[in-house]
């Protein structure tokens, strides 16, 4: 398994599930491991992980640049626009930046080549070190409509990667962007807390990584022993594996709240966490061995 490396994508149908959680804790439990947080509209992993020898890289999308004195007013790259980023008024081609999807469309139906590219910078990628892990995060620029470029860029170089396991820290839900996170995960892990709309949320991505046909177990996160876990049971009427749970516990909070990473403070909680990380590579084996 080392030898090719694993990646495995980290999935909740909401945020503060505890997806970042265990995400941060399976890969710092990891021999050697990278971080990828995905969750590029709000990161926070490299706040548990306080990365060293940072470097960043910016991330650009094209977008039209209009030379009036060649357009003519056809509007065929307005007409062409489903996103409604061109608009021609008072004689005069307008471009928004902000919508623009990069699609180039525009740019290759205008008849007059009035339209070129340029580059816009949406955001950014830092890279840096800890301990070890190598952690990768994806930042977004407020007001900026998707982070699916990000997110690209952070999957793109991780491609180059040379760590036996990957860890994805998804964005919550299951919009586009955690599409994209997880398009080139060969396990997906889900974190369900243990209420009805825990299990509503469960649902969500459980039904997304069904779609994709991707192998998935599910991480049972605030557990409390001899109580009702109503995502237990979802789990065992769909049938869905169990990979471990992390209990309902003072003591995590408190290590969780402090920015803290539980398996480098504690012994206990290094157990948990490596459990589950094991299983969820014995899992991943076996899906690659059944598709071998």
């Amino acid at each position: 398994m080392n030898k090719t490396g694993v990646k495995i994508a980290v999935l909740s149908g909401k945020g503060g599930t505890g997806k970042t959680l265990v995400s941060v804790n399976l890969a710092a439990v990891a021999n050697q491991s990278q971080y990828l947080d995905c969750d590029v509209e709000e990161p926070n992993g490299h706040l548990f992980f306080k990365p060293i020898n940072i470097k960043k890289e910016e991330v650009k999308v094209k977008i039209p640049k209009v030379d009036l004195s060649k357009c003519n007013g056809c509007r065929k790259c307005v007409n062409f626009c489903k996103f409604n980023a061109l608009a021609y008024i008072k004689d005069k081609l307008i471009v928004f930046d902000d919508i623009c999807h990069s699609c180039g469309g525009c740019i290759l139906v205008c008849p007059e080549k009035a339209l070129t590219e340029e580059d816009r910078t949406i955001g950014k990628i830092e890279e840096g070190i800890s301990e070890n892990v190598k952690v990768s995060t994806g930042i977004l620029n407020i007001g900026e409509a998707s982070g699916t470029p990000v997110i690209n860029k952070l999957l793109e170089k991780d491609k180059d990667a040379s760590q036996p396991i990957t860890v994805i820290d998804c964005p919550p839900g299951s919009a586009c962007t955690v599409m994209d996170s997880i398009k080139d995960a060969q396990y997906c892990i889900l974190v369900a807390e243990p209420t009805i709309f825990g299990v509503h949320n469960l649902e969500m991505v459980y039904k997304l990584v069904k779609l994709y046909d991707k192998p998935f177990s599910v991480v049972l996160n605030k557990t409390i022993l001899g109580e009702d876990n109503p995502a237990r049971k979802f789990c065992l009427d769909k049938k869905i594996k169990i990979l471990g749970e992390i209990p309902f516990d003072h003591e995590l909070g408190k290590i969780n709240s402090s920015g803290e990473i539980a398996v480098r403070k504690n012994e206990k909680y290094k157990n948990i966490f490596l459990s589950i990380l094991n299983n969820v590579l014995r899992e991943a084996e076996d899906e690659r061995t059944i598709n071998s």
